[in-house]
Parts: structure tokens; sequence; C-alpha cells
């Protein structure tokens, strides 16, 4: 089935097709057999602007345009379908979560969930407060 990445180990990408028109991706962080992951909504960019914003077309006018939302940061990356299963951790498909170094903040901002239908009521979504690429 589509998501059987989903139910994987945990530091890989699943990847789907919402709405018949966006590619979603996100990263597998549960035990195997188990259905977790966390939705990648937003990504500040720091290199590789050219391409980014090649991929993303006239609709990215700005630089906080290029990333901010889970569609937009699949199509300024390129991530389709053949993403799904990526290995985030050695990036074996060129993709990959790293540190950075930068502490993360010492206070989140938490959020309702958005752009849903069911379980919009859930605070499980986190972001840096102030941060220009978060989506709405």
């Amino acid at each position: 089935p589509r998501t059987r990445t989903m139910f994987g180990r945990a530091g890989h990408l699943y990847v789907y097709f919402t709405y018949g028109m966006h590619w979603c991706a996100n990263a597998v962080c549960g035990e195997v057999g188990e259905s977790s992951a966390v939705l990648l909504r937003a990504a500040a960019p720091l290199e590789g602007l050219e391409v980014l914003r090649a991929n993303r077309g006239p609709a990215a006018r700005r630089e906080r345009d290029l990333c901010s939302g889970p569609a937009k940061l699949c199509q300024a990356f390129g991530i389709d379908r053949a993403f799904d299963g990526a290995d985030l951790v050695t990036g074996d498909r060129g993709l990959r979560i790293t540190d950075d170094g930068v502490p993360p903040p010492d206070r989140p901002r938490v959020t309702r969930r958005i752009g849903l239908s069911a379980g919009a009521e859930h605070e499980w979504r986190w972001c840096v407060a102030g941060d220009p690429n978060v989506s709405r």
C-alpha cells in the first residue's frame, strides 16, 4: 500500500500526493509497524536558491515564498513519489536532515493543526516564532 513507508523505520521520507495536485513529505519517526511521521511544513532556504526558484516558478516572487508550506517545500526541492522511502540520515537520494549546530528555540511556537478537516483541535504544530518561512 501507498502508506507502507510511514510504518517503516524512522529516519525515512514518506511522500504522498494530496488533493490530486500536491506532493507532501513526512519524516518517519516511530517504531517499525507504528504509523508515526512528522509533516515537513516549511524550510529556511539557505543554499541553492536559483534551483529552488526555478522549481517553484513565478509563484515564488519573494524568498520566503519558496518553501513556506508543505506543497511549496516539495515543489522547491523537486520531491515527488520517487523520493518515498529515501533515507534522511544517509542522504541516499540527495536529501538529508542534519544538525546545523544552531540550538533550537527555548520555546517553540505551538499551535493547532491547520489545513485539516479532522483533528484540527490538536496543538501538534510546532514552529519557530516569527520565522518568515513558516506558513500561516
